[in-house]
């Protein structure tokens, strides 16, 4: 038989962190936006076109990647604390800090400029609750680090695509 534990129960039956709502609220911020940083990458991703499109197709690939691996580890973290990872697309639409992305096709240029913009807003999601997150859980505010660094250096990577000195 199954049982679900809420985190009181979870608190006093297993040694540990038990995530506090602040710290639930945080690392959910973090994955939709995450989440929905991946679904931006891969609408560009199948509808890009124009001038240096398969370079712009591939460095799409490896923001996804990254996007979307950093979303696993985080649900995955916000369960070993006994939160509730909430990954539905209604709930991603509806909460992300993200803004739209528009249908249809999109240019090279056009394409890099949003994705490096999104990425860029990304990691500010994870830099702007990352001192809560540490002052309740350090080793969960590493892995933040490493959400705002990879995703710091593909903002560079795609926008180096349009970028003019």
């Amino acid at each position: 038989m199954t049982t679900t534990e809420n985190p009181t129960s979870a608190q006093t039956t297993f040694p540990g962190v038990v995530a506090s709502p602040d710290l639930e609220r945080n690392l959910q911020q973090v994955l939709v936006d995450l989440t929905a940083l991946h679904l931006a990458g891969k609408h560009a991703h199948w509808n890009v076109v124009g001038a240096n499109f398969r370079d712009l197709h591939l460095q799409l690939d490896e923001l996804i990647d990254t996007a979307r691996e950093h979303a696993d580890t985080i649900a995955e973290r916000m369960r070993a604390l006994y939160a509730v990872p909430d990954g539905r697309p209604a709930i991603v639409a509806e909460t992300t800090t993200l803004p739209p992305q528009p249908a249809g096709e999109i240019d090279t240029v056009a394409a890099a400029n949003a994705l490096a913009d999104l990425a860029r807003r990304t990691a500010a999601t994870a830099r702007r609750v990352h001192d809560a997150v540490d002052a309740e859980d350090p080793s969960t505010a590493d892995l933040l680090h490493a959400v705002i660094v990879d995703l710091e250096k593909q903002a560079w990577l795609i926008g180096s695509e349009t970028r003019r000195v």
